[in-house]
């Protein structure tokens, strides 16, 4: 039986091209089956290679005349329009914007101050990653639940002059899980935490991030549900950056998944910027928004994240 499928082999490695419709699934012999999709993969790739250099002379020989590059497809490039997109400029955007539950942190009547704490008993690495958020979020407390429900915190830090509570929740020693609740009128965000790396996993990181307020970026927040996150993000946030310290807080959103970065940045010269990481590092995706204050059995949700949407491909995206 071996000796045969060595022959085949052979014989296979003779031939310089497949039939058309010819199909490796269809051999039943696995290592015979196995080395023939090798082979498939490794003319394709040769093709491939072959076709790029083609085209390389032709646009060589070709110098100013050459078409332009074709841009590659990419599910980026290939979304699908969301009709709530927000222009900035748009007249009903202001006037939400200035009646929403962050207008007053926009009209500088008042000033961040957050609570961070955790589900019952957390472990090491929950405690650990709550004490780093809490160095980049300037005026934050980091307290231990104690037993307390949510319900019972939410009162004590309104009359305490907190104006939000991040609540990171665990599963197996993991964070897995953050509930950003804005007080005192909501709304309340839950996410999911993935990709956690604390300061010490982190290679050429820098020193301790200072005390000082750092610049905050927001990206491709574009939609309506969106601009409510982005809005929710930066009002954590003190409303003047302390330029000194060089600290930039960075929420990245791309295709739903929102990456949080924290970095110190240094001007080498005129022209040219050096930045190290500080820490921590995580993703978030956002499952749902809801109006008010946390209430998992009563409140009311503005969004919710559906896992088997009718429309929900891989081009449609939400934030």
């Amino acid at each position: 039986q071996m000796y045969g499928t060595h022959v085949q082999a052979d014989s296979v490695e003779e031939e310089a091209a497949f039939p058309p419709n010819f199909s490796v699934s269809e051999i039943k012999n696995k290592q015979r089956r196995h080395f023939m999709f090798m082979k498939l993969k490794q003319e394709k790739r040769k093709r491939k290679l072959e076709l790029k250099k083609k085209r390389k002379k032709e646009r060589e020989a070709l110098g100013d005349k050459a078409p332009p590059k074709e841009v590659p497809k990419t599910i980026e490039n290939q979304r699908i329009y969301d009709e709530t997109t927000v222009n900035p400029e748009d007249e009903e955007v202001a006037f939400d914007e200035g009646t929403d539950e962050f207008s007053s942190y926009f009209n500088r009547l008042t000033n961040p101050k957050v609570l961070i704490t955790t589900s019952d008993r957390p472990r090491g690495r929950t405690v650990r990653f709550c004490e780093q958020l809490s160095t980049a979020v300037p005026d934050s407390h980091v307290y231990y639940r104690r037993g307390l429900a949510l319900k019972r915190v939410i009162p004590q830090c309104i009359s305490r002059g907190f104006t939000f509570l991040i609540v990171i929740n665990e599963d197996r020693k993991v964070p897995n899980g953050m509930v950003l609740c804005h007080l005192p009128n909501g709304p309340t965000a839950h996410f999911k935490v993935s990709s956690v790396r604390l300061r010490k996993e982190m290679k050429r990181r820098g020193k301790d991030p200072t005390e000082h307020s750092p610049e905050v970026i927001l990206n491709n927040f574009t939609t309506r549900l969106g601009h409510s996150i982005g809005r929710m993000f930066a009002a954590l946030f003190p409303h003047d950056p302390q330029f000194i310290g060089r600290q930039v807080a960075t929420f990245h959103n791309q295709r739903d998944f929102i990456f949080f970065r924290f970095h110190r940045y240094i001007f080498k010269n005129e022209k040219k910027v050096g930045i190290q990481e500080l820490g921590p590092r995580f993703t978030l995706k956002l499952r749902s928004l809801q109006k008010g204050t946390f209430d998992s059995k009563y409140g009311e949700y503005e969004w919710v994240h559906k896992r088997h949407e009718m429309d929900s491909s891989r081009r449609k995206f939400h934030l």
